[in-house]
């Protein structure tokens, strides 16, 4: 039988909650084929326009071991700076995985700055292990975070 199982990881950033979650988290299809091409061949919406129930698409170079992913965005408060979505594809999804869903929240700091908090939920297929799996998912999203934060950073007057 399938077993249900998650993680969590925090990454702290000097760049406030509101920025760092609209570059990203809403508008990392936009930024992450500029800021790291060599994973991250492609990206862009195939369905909705950015609210609940949109679907993203991100197309990745030889680097990944997967050539496609797409999430489907289940919750969305711009507010609280907090989204959950849904894996559709890719990241071993029908291979090692039945199901998987994060949970993103990106809390402000009394510094200024900011704590994205994820929480991801998977289920794995009968007789599948995770080895690398999870270590390789939080390093993914530390990079892509600590990138954002770069370009925020770089950029002071981007997702004001």
């Amino acid at each position: 039988m399938a077993s249900t199982d998650s993680w969590a990881l925090e990454i702290e950033s000097p760049v406030a909650a509101p920025r760092l979650f609209k570059a990203g988290v809403m508008d990392w299809h936009t930024l992450a084929p500029k800021l790291a091409p060599h994973i991250i061949a492609s990206a862009h919406p195939i369905e909705g326009e950015g609210g609940v129930g949109s679907v993203r698409q991100f197309n990745f170079t030889s680097a990944m071991p997967f050539s496609v992913m797409k999430e489907k965005l289940d919750f969305l408060d711009m507010e609280k700076c907090e989204c959950k979505s849904t894996l559709l594809e890719g990241g071993g999804i029908g291979i090692t995985i039945e199901t998987a869903t994060s949970h993103i929240k990106v809390e402000a700091t009394a510094n200024g700055g900011s704590v994205v908090k994820v929480e991801t939920t998977y289920k794995l297929l009968p007789g599948a292990e995770v080895k690398d799996e999870i270590t390789n998912a939080k390093d993914s999203l530390t990079n892509i975070f600590k990138g954002a934060e770069a370009y925020l950073i770089a950029n002071p007057d981007a997702y004001n």
